[in-house]
């Protein structure tokens, strides 16, 4: 079995003359930073998580980086985002605009850049029905 080797902190060494120390930051931001990202392009319900992160949105906490995967290559960094659409919806448009943003929001909150974004469509939700009417 090959070891997954994922540093416990993103670190950056100081640039130019400042040399104030080294910011670290810790995976689960970044996925959080992406969840948040992701879920403000329009036509995104949500993200798709896995059933323990359900189990948590149902007690009611809220799980902001759920469907969220990220990797640390030598390349750079790799994100999967899992995302339920709206019915309706182009989903080459609303996922390449969920890589852009996701992409734009990384860069300027972390000056991270990214290497890919993997959008996985795994699922879409049915337009509601109004039952009262008929």
């Amino acid at each position: 079995m090959v070891e997954k080797k994922i540093p416990s902190f993103v670190g950056m060494a100081p640039t130019g003359d400042a040399k104030l120390g080294r910011i670290q930051l810790a995976p689960e931001v970044l996925e959080v930073i992406i969840g948040i990202a992701a879920g403000e392009v329009k036509g995104v319900v949500r993200t798709q998580g896995n059933f323990a992160a359900g189990v948590a949105e149902k007690l009611g906490k809220v799980m902001y980086g759920k469907g969220v995967k990220t990797l640390w290559t030598e390349d750079g960094l790799i994100i999967d985002v899992y995302c339920v659409l709206e019915y309706g919806v182009s989903i080459p448009a609303v996922a390449e605009e969920i890589q852009h943003e996701i992409r734009h929001t990384i860069f300027h909150m972390t000056s991270l850049e990214t290497k890919e974004v993997n959008v996985h469509i795994t699922g879409i939700e049915p337009e509601a029905v109004d039952l009262t009417t008929r």
